[in-house]
């Protein structure tokens, strides 16, 4: 009780550092106390910078162990945190799915109105297909609880319910997911790459994953006698070995990848070109600048062709597939004496356009607020143009 009101002070005073060291310690002494959970949590994520990984730990923590107790002001807090941690994780659906039980929970809330908005905002802004867009979560966290926590609780239970010749439980055996129906997928965000592995009844003492710079591999056996293994090679991107990490679930497997370049997006997981390997070797010199700057100059060339190759194809409704317009506009403008392609290539459009085609333009672009452009006069002409905002988006007045 005594850490926990440190922990509580520290709090206060915004000395979130101290309040982590206070409330650990007091999970040290009761590891299965949702409050602890909460508090540590709001600790992580407030940090500078935050550490929303811990603090969604935490937060699924203390729902499991507010739904033991049955105390539904807690499950309300801790579903709480848990959707704030989701959201600094950049994982919208799932954070959105999980503010979704709050309100039902308690909608009353007087924090729901800001962080329904600061969802619904970054959820429209993401395109068709977005892997944020699904939801991965459930609303008991797929989570084991730590491990002192359940044996203090088994031991407390025996000791005051149980006989002392109390027979120990038989294990639920569990049915393994075949290994047609494994499935694996992933998303980011600037600092680390989450890839998950759905498969049920993994055994932890006979499964082998191994994470290196360029590549994930998965080995375990499975209960047809044979085995299942998944190889990820070469990655799209580098790898920070002693930062990434795995977690073996009794419904999947978590593997987290520390970026070796945080900020960097990662177009795909895998690369379909060879782990890139640096062919020179340092030379023994007076200054050894010689050498450096031939590596610098190769590292810098391959990430010319990298960007390069990754360029973007946008969303399209053509049949015929996604364009890359960044292309079609340079293509558009290759005469043109510099300046912004996309304002090039309609300045052009509309300089050679008859007049009706111009007056179709304008009254188009101007009364679609943007969202439309026609050169049909004759189809433009015969009423105002409504307003087509983006699938997904909704269209409002600036005093709504």
């Amino acid at each position: 009780m005594e850490q926990a009101a440190r922990g509580e002070a520290a709090l206060k005073v915004q000395d979130y550092p101290e309040a982590i060291k206070q409330f650990t310690s007091a999970l040290a002494q009761s590891p299965s106390s949702p409050i602890y959970y909460i508090s540590r949590s709001k600790a992580y994520q407030r940090l500078s910078p935050p550490d929303h990984e811990n603090a969604l730990v935490d937060a699924e923590n203390a729902v499991i162990f507010a739904r033991q107790r049955a105390k539904r002001e807690l499950i309300v807090q801790a579903q709480l945190r848990r959707a704030i941690a989701l959201f600094g994780l950049e994982r919208y659906a799932d954070g959105n799915f999980v503010l979704d039980i709050v309100k039902r929970m308690d909608p009353k809330e007087k924090t729901l109105s800001i962080w329904s908005k600061k969802f619904s905002d970054r959820l429209c802004a993401l395109p068709e297909g977005d892997e944020k867009r699904v939801v991965h979560v459930s609303e008991v966290p797929d989570r084991e609880p730590p491990k002192e926590a359940v044996s203090n609780t088994s031991t407390a239970r025996n000791d005051s319910l149980a006989p002392k010749t109390a027979s120990a439980p038989v294990e639920k055996e569990v049915v393994q997911t075949p290994a047609s129906k494994i499935r694996h997928e992933w998303y980011q965000n600037a600092q680390n790459v989450y890839f998950t592995l759905f498969a049920k009844g993994v055994p932890k003492d006979k499964a082998a994953i191994e994470i290196t710079s360029t590549s994930i591999s998965i080995s375990f056996p499975l209960q047809t006698s044979s085995t299942y293994d998944l190889s990820l090679e070469p990655l799209w991107g580098s790898v920070d070995t002693s930062m990434s990490t795995y977690s073996i679930l009794s419904t999947k497997i978590e593997i987290i990848l520390k970026k070796a370049s945080p900020g960097q997006k990662w177009p795909s997981l895998e690369s379909t070109e060879p782990a890139a390997k640096l062919a020179v070797e340092p030379s023994v010199g007076m200054d050894g600048s010689k050498s450096e700057k031939k590596i610098n100059e190769k590292t810098s060339l391959d990430e010319t062709k990298t960007k390069t190759a990754a360029a973007p194809a946008y969303p399209t409704s053509s049949r015929t597939g996604p364009k890359d317009w960044d292309k079609f506009a340079s293509d558009m403008n290759d005469d043109d004496e510099g300046g912004d392609e996309v304002n090039a290539f309609f300045k052009k459009l509309y300089a050679g356009a008859s007049d009706d085609t111009k007056r179709a333009m304008m009254k188009s672009y101007q009364e679609s607020n943007g969202t439309a452009l026609s050169t049909n006069w004759a189809e433009v002409g015969s009423g105002p143009v409504k307003v087509h905002p983006p699938d997904g988006m909704v269209a409002k007045k600036w005093d709504e």
